[in-house]
């Protein structure tokens, strides 16, 4: 279907250098922050709260977001995007706060480690080591440690995709579920359709995508590697339950309808949502101005239901 008039308005006003791959890290950080702003209204939660744990390479900031009630509640461990090497918890705030109130969870937002100056493993193991926390630390943080899920926009899709391998892996927390909004799982010469007809113009651009590819990867050898890029995995089997969203104008859409055949072929129950006229982003960086993210969001709050069994 056509653009939804919001991402076209989006997409109008983005400049035509932002198209393509910044000059350097900090100019990219530098840029992102100055064309993000943060929401006038917030979904009211019970409490909101920043701390850390003790992660693989120092102390991981996370954001906890508790909702209105008495727990134990469900958890939602929430990983943002921006290509492994920009973005923080501070865009997904609406987004959290929409699930936290929705889905009578708690939800964790989780600072990762950032490339270039930690390239891949670290944001992985941040992320898992964060799944690790949240579940030793079940009592204090009021949460559930059997209904545990995780997810994640983009880059954050990608480590929630990895959470969920590393877990099944490493014996690990169970999962009850995966989520996985855009999520960058195969590499951007791959192949696929949706690199060649949105590779420019639709927010998220190829040159984009193939720059984040030299900050995060160590070397080519990392772009073999499962915890990297998840669909070069031989064995999807006994992963957690997913739902995979994905926009329409997107270089990422194919790759995450791949990932969802690939998870059903080996018998791992997947739901695989299209969502028509949309463009990257949708869920957490732009919910705000897109018209199409609330099925996002609504469609996220009712598997988490389903998976925590309060539907």
């Amino acid at each position: 279907m056509p653009l939804h008039p919001d991402a076209q308005r989006i997409i109008d006003n983005v400049p035509p250098a932002a198209d393509g791959p910044p000059p350097d890290v900090a100019t990219m950080r530098a840029e992102f922050a100055k064309a993000w702003s943060a929401p006038a209204d917030l979904p009211p939660v019970a409490s909101v709260r920043d701390t850390a744990f003790a992660g693989p390479g120092g102390e991981v900031p996370v954001r906890v977001y508790t909702p209105e009630g008495e727990g134990p509640f469900p958890a939602f461990l929430w990983f943002h995007g921006g290509g492994w090497t920009i973005g923080s918890v501070e865009e997904n705030d609406f987004a959290c706060r929409t699930v936290c109130r929705e889905a009578e969870a708690v939800v964790i937002s989780v600072a990762y480690r950032l490339a270039p100056e930690d390239p891949f493993p670290a944001a992985a193991e941040d992320c898992y080591a964060a799944l690790l926390w949240a579940h030793g630390s079940a009592a204090a943080l009021g949460v559930d440690p059997v209904r545990l899920a995780a997810g994640g926009e983009s880059a954050g899709g990608n480590l929630a995709a990895v959470v969920a391998l590393l877990t099944r892996d490493r014996g690990g927390p169970r999962l009850a579920r995966q989520v996985l909004v855009s999520p960058v799982l195969g590499h951007p010469d791959d192949g696929r359709a949706s690199y060649r007809q949105f590779a420019d113009g639709y927010f998220l651009s190829k040159a984009s995508m193939d720059w984040f590819f030299t900050t995060y990867p160590r070397n080519a050898k990392d772009l073999e590697n499962p915890y990297l890029l998840p669909l070069r995995a031989t064995d999807l089997s006994g992963l957690a339950p997913a739902l995979i969203l994905g926009a329409e104008y997107d270089v990422l859409r194919d790759e995450g309808e791949d990932y969802a055949a690939a998870l059903a072929a080996a018998g791992v129950e997947v739901e695989l949502v299209r969502l028509d006229g949309l463009i990257h982003g949708f869920f957490g960086l732009l919910a705000t101005e897109l018209g199409g993210a609330r099925e996002a969001h609504t469609r996220t709050v009712a598997s988490l239901r389903a998976a925590f069994g309060t539907a």
